[in-house]
């Protein structure tokens, strides 16, 4: 007896993908040269009136996923720009590099190709990483900066030292690319305020086989971004930041929250710009 072949997970992906096209956006890919390719939704028809949005999805899934629900109040106003990153959705690189400054580098690449010179943009948790090293290294074309519970302040004895879930690199693996059904339980156990109560096995299957793919490059992804992280070794970045964050925040406690506003403010002291960064938990 054949097995039954619908995927849940395809079948809304291929929702998304509709979704996407209605709120005026199409899918495209660019090729950066030296084996790197970079798929991003990108506004049908750009409006020079209208002001360039950059959304940088986190490590959970694809940019699809992750931005949807906000397309509807956002295209109105900006000229929306959704990415995949390297190794999730249709974003792949052969270079070794597995850093944000690197991610960072190629989303900057991508946006050139597209013709942005500047914009502003919101990255969400490891987004928020790529999205900090984006602003610091350009600061020129970041205009305007969201970070949405991104622990860029985060350091590796941060790991074993009781301010997050995560006690080792392995185990942050273990549970951010999950491979069974439990691990996709505890993740959303630890990542949901009201975990979803209902999971059947077989979707969360689904789910795995379709949405964790490339699992040994998104490993060397997570080690690059803890592994002799240092809050010292942060650099500033001068842009108006607005800091959004959950209270109940697992993965990046709410403290890093804090480690964040004051790094931001400290740069905007020593530069006396008067800029002003808001952090609003939520």
């Amino acid at each position: 007896m054949s097995s039954c072949c619908f995927s849940f997970t395809a079948s809304r992906n291929r929702c998304y993908r509709n979704s996407f096209s209605s709120a005026g956006l199409k899918s495209t890919t660019t090729d950066l040269g030296d084996g790197t390719l970079m798929h991003c939704w990108v506004p049908k028809s750009h409006n020079q009136s209208k002001p360039s949005l950059l959304l940088i999805h986190g490590f959970g899934a694809n940019a699809m996923w992750q931005w949807n629900h906000f397309l509807p109040s956002l295209t109105p106003r900006f000229n929306v720009y959704v990415p995949d990153l390297l190794f999730f959705g249709d974003s792949f690189t052969t270079s070794p590099e597995r850093s944000e400054s690197f991610q960072a580098r190629c989303l900057m690449g991508l946006m050139e190709a597209h013709g942005v010179s500047k914009m502003s943009a919101a990255g969400i948790s490891y987004g928020g990483f790529v999205l900090y090293s984006m602003a610091a290294q350009f600061p020129e074309r970041i205009e305007k900066v969201v970070l949405c519970c991104a622990g860029v302040c985060f350091e590796e004895k941060d790991v074993d030292g009781g301010i997050s879930k995560l006690k080792s690199v392995d185990e942050a693996v273990s549970l951010l690319i999950p491979q069974n059904p439990q691990k996709m339980k505890e993740l959303v156990r630890l990542t949901f305020v009201k975990p979803i109560k209902l999971m059947p096995s077989c979707f969360l299957n689904d789910f795995i086989r379709v949405m964790c793919s490339n699992r040994i490059q998104r490993k060397e992804l997570l080690e690059a971004l803890i592994k002799g992280r240092k809050l010292s070794d942060l650099p500033k970045i001068s842009q108006p930041t607005l800091i959004i964050w959950g209270e109940q925040d697992q993965l990046f406690p709410l403290e890093l929250a804090h480690r964040l506003k004051r790094a931001c403010s400290e740069c905007r002291e020593a530069q006396g710009d008067g800029q002003e960064y808001k952090f609003i938990p939520h």
